[in-house]
Order: C-alpha cells, then structure tokens, then sequence
C-alpha cells in the first residue's frame, strides 16, 4: 500500500497511510463516513463491512492485489472416494454454494456473538429459496425428502 502512494497509484499520493487493526480502521471509517470525510482503505469481501458501509472499491489494482481484485478461490476437498462411498452428502456438497454477499450478511451476525446456529436457522427462514438450490436430489438419513426436512426443522 505505501507503494501505491509513493507511486501516485489512483491518485493517493497526497495521502498518508496508518498502520492500524481492522476493528481501528473500521472504526476511523465509520467516523469518516458519519463527517461525509473521503477515506480510503483496504476492504475485503467477504466481510460485514460491505453490508455495513456504502463501499466503492478501486478498480485496475491487479498489479498490486492480483486478478479480480485479489479474488481467492474455496474448494471443498474430500478424500478421492467419498463421493462414490457417501453418494448424497457429495450432492449436498456439491449443490452448496455460497456469495460473497451471503457469507458477509452471515458473518455480521456471527461476529456480533450472535449463536452461529440460530444465524443460520434465521438466515434459512429469509431465503427459503435457497435450500431447492442446495438441497436438490439430497436426502435425510433415512431416505426422505431433504428440502422439506430442513424447511421443516427451520418452521417453514
């Protein structure tokens, strides 16, 4: 970053940086914000901050943070065999997929110390849509239909 002022990049070379925590940083963005005050920092997504805060995010930076904005990748990894030995649990996934956006509006939540379990239940009952998605051809235990399961436990 002191890179990208030294060099002018986006037009920051008038700027300072300062060192801080992220909890330091969110919350000199926050009073920023509240001052209508221009600031500049890192973000990243997922995280609440996205949900929280009306962000712009500068784009041409792959020299400095990678493609697509230093995008990662997550891949669920299972031993070579256990889609074939655990056939439905490989559906389930496989149909599980998750935005950027659902993870920062889930984490929001869990990082105000909010129980993880009654995040999700809560979450689920918002977006019922979600499950045919993730829960297609998945079954419970004992064979039945996975989707109407979960919608059942949730109070759907």
């Amino acid at each position: 970053i002191d890179g990208m002022i030294k060099n002018d990049q986006f037009g920051l070379g008038g700027f300072r940086m300062v060192e801080s925590s992220e909890a330091g940083m969110l919350v000199q963005v926050s009073r920023a914000i509240k001052k209508k005050e221009p600031v500049v920092f890192l973000g990243w997504a997922p995280h609440p901050m996205n949900t929280q805060h009306d962000i712009t995010y500068l784009a041409g930076g792959d020299d400095v943070f990678g493609p697509d904005y230093g995008a990662a990748k997550v891949y669920t990894v299972v031993p070579p065999d256990y889609e074939a030995r655990c056939a439905n649990v490989g559906k389930l996934l496989n149909n599980l997929q998750f935005t950027v956006e659902i993870e920062s509006q889930l984490m929001e939540k869990v990082l105000e110390k909010e129980n993880p379990q009654n995040v999700a239940k809560e979450w689920i009952k918002a977006n019922p849509a979600i499950l045919d998605q993730w829960l297609s051809g998945v079954t419970t235990f004992d064979g039945q239909d996975g989707v109407a399961a979960v919608k059942k436990h949730v109070g759907l």
